[in-house]
């Protein structure tokens, strides 16, 4: 090889080195999220060197889902800081204590997990699910981890959660999406029981926002499906646990039964009441009905046992 041609090719070597990343071949979609998945699984959700190859995949592809999901995730988990607090009651937000000991008064002491949130980090991962949301509206899964990552931001007082939901309700309502959530079958009983078990998590905070937000959407969906039994329910158990009001808890009930006189949880929440106010009447009147509709021979012998020692 000649001087001349040996200089060529160092200067061809030098001028490649100082091209820019995106003049040379970039990974495809796959790749990076191929690479993703492996760093996630050594490494854990936030581990060394996530964050760069997020933020590399987000120059290269900036609306790819996947990309934006583990960005999301990212800045999330990122946010979050766990501790153990010592907090006054039996349960905290819905949850049992992770730990029980005794003072030297032979009293309870619960350690409940308590979860914070840095704002700035959290704002970033609801950045990328709002951005995921508003390239793919029919995906009801995103909604729904927006949705629940809002409930654990906010915690006892659940605003965001409670007015993201309504508005979720009256899109479904007016426009009719055809919902997907990926691993369901996309019919019509995909929204009300996601909605539904939105609604479930709003009642196991057990907080008197939690309470409110519970029954006020329970109401927005029976404004659009007025024959959904299960949000019927909700209100008599709203009514019954959270208020002590057996009357009107008894009222929508009653209600259910009227539409599925096989519903399993009004009946057995009628027997409950029946007991707890102590209305014998009342509770000879709702045994035998559920006797005849529980799937646990257990529960359909105590029960009989139970009518048994009334009669």
């Amino acid at each position: 090889m000649t001087m001349k041609m040996k200089q060529i090719l160092l200067t061809i070597a030098a001028i490649a080195a100082l091209l820019p990343a995106a003049a040379q071949t970039k990974p495809t979609q796959k790749e990076y999220a191929d690479h993703y998945q492996l760093l996630v699984s050594k490494l854990g959700q936030v581990g060394l060197g996530i964050e760069t190859h997020l933020q590399k995949w987000g120059r290269d592809y900036p609306d790819d889902l996947d990309m934006l999901l583990g960005k999301f995730s990212y800045y999330l988990t990122k946010s979050m800081t766990t501790t153990l607090e010592i907090k006054e009651g039996k349960r905290y937000l819905g949850n049992a204590p992770r730990l029980s000991l005794k003072d030297s008064l032979d009293n309870d002491v619960n350690y409940f997990e308590v979860t914070t949130y840095d704002d700035e980090l959290f704002g970033k991962a609801t950045q990328a699910i709002d951005r995921a949301i508003e390239l793919n509206q029919n995906r009801l899964d995103l909604r729904v981890f927006k949705i629940s990552a809002l409930l654990g931001y906010e915690q006892d007082s659940p605003d965001m959660a409670l007015s993201n939901l309504k508005a979720l309700i009256d899109y479904d309502g007016h426009s009719h999406p055809s919902w997907e959530y990926p691993g369901f079958v996309s019919d019509k009983e995909l929204f009300p029981s996601v909605i539904q078990e939105c609604c479930y998590a709003f009642f196991t905070i057990g907080t008197p926002a939690s309470y409110e937000a519970f029954k006020e959407l329970s109401e927005k969906m029976l404004s659009y499906y007025p024959s959904a039994t299960e949000y019927m329910s909700n209100i008599g158990s709203y009514y019954l646990v959270y208020k002590g009001d057996s009357k009107n808890a008894l009222k929508m009930y009653n209600k259910v039964l009227k539409k599925k006189p096989d519903d399993y949880a009004a009946i057995k929440n009628c027997v409950l009441l029946a007991r707890k106010d102590k209305n014998v009447k009342l509770e000879k009147k709702y045994l035998p009905m559920l006797i005849k509709v529980t799937p646990d021979e257990t529960e359909k012998a105590t029960a009989q046992a139970r009518l048994s020692v009334l009669k």
